[in-house]
């Protein structure tokens, strides 16, 4: 595995239209972890990466081409992330790729993703109607986007600016639109919406939104971002349990949506607004 300076990220590339899994570039999670304080035998969480191909098309043996909407979820705990764009540049290279079904098209997939991430990784491909049918998700909880704040720092997370009222303990959902980071290779903006719902000492709504503005220069990928903000909210709320679920804007025909959580269950996968 080499790192991420390695990668096609920020390089001119190649688009190649026939089938090349070789494009496929893994990027191990231990070095971020270890940025975090954490390891593969220490995470605090479970979870998944759900990622949602919107550029997804392939060949039938007719000639006759397909587009649908692709699907992957890749678990929190696995021992490699991959890389965006080698991601995106694999999807392209099935244009002109001939396939009998799209069941041979999800076993191709499976294969190839689970490979590169190191533990198996879940494919759904879905038809365009399949997709419209189910509409437009909301947040749950309340937004705190209109609260009253005063920012001037933009260039790190600071956990500092986090308060909560250990004397109550409270069971709710917040969220916000707000949150942006930048990719740490290419410096591109990164925009999200995230939403946190906990069990725990009372959080002050007003102090996690000016928290979660102060990563809008910060240099990360999205999935070590919402770890991040799932261990400063653990460490101050020592909550019964935390969920944070971030929505990405897609680039690329990609949009990627991070949840860490201590409970069991798994979100839906559904796209918000500007997704």
């Amino acid at each position: 595995m080499h790192s991420v300076e390695h990668s096609p990220l920020g390089k001119r590339s190649e688009y190649i239209a026939s089938y090349s899994p070789e494009l496929l570039f893994a990027i191990p999670r231990a070095a971020k972890w270890a940025e975090l304080g954490l390891s593969a035998q220490t995470l605090p969480y479970r979870g998944v990466d759900f990622w949602n191909c919107f550029e997804l098309s392939w060949l039938l043996p007719s000639g006759k081409p397909v587009v649908a909407i692709g699907e992957f979820s890749i678990a929190a705990d696995s021992p490699n992330i991959i890389e965006s764009k080698s991601f995106k540049l694999y999807l392209n290279s099935l244009n002109q790729s001939v396939f009998a079904s799209k069941a041979e098209l999800v076993t191709v997939l499976e294969r190839d993703l689970s490979a590169t991430a190191g533990k198996a990784v879940g494919v759904r491909v879905r038809s365009l109607s399949e997709v419209a049918k189910e509409g437009l998700a909301t947040l749950p909880g309340v937004c705190i986007d209109d609260l009253d704040i005063s920012v001037s720092t933009y260039e790190a997370p600071r956990p500092e600016l986090l308060s909560c009222d250990a004397s109550r303990i409270v069971e709710e959902a917040l969220h916000s639109h707000l949150l942006k980071s930048n990719c740490p290779v290419t410096g591109q903006p990164d925009w999200g919406s995230v939403v946190v719902e906990y069990r725990g000492a009372a959080l002050q709504p007003a102090s996690l939104l000016a928290y979660l503005v102060s990563f809008r220069q910060h240099a990360d990928f999205h999935e070590q971002c919402v770890e991040r903000i799932f261990l400063d909210l653990q460490r101050l709320l020592r909550p019964e349990h935390l969920t944070v679920y971030a929505r990405y804007v897609r680039r690329g025909g990609l949009d990627i949506n991070p949840y860490r959580t201590t409970l069991t269950q798994l979100p839906e996968n559904r796209r918000l607004v500007r997704q």
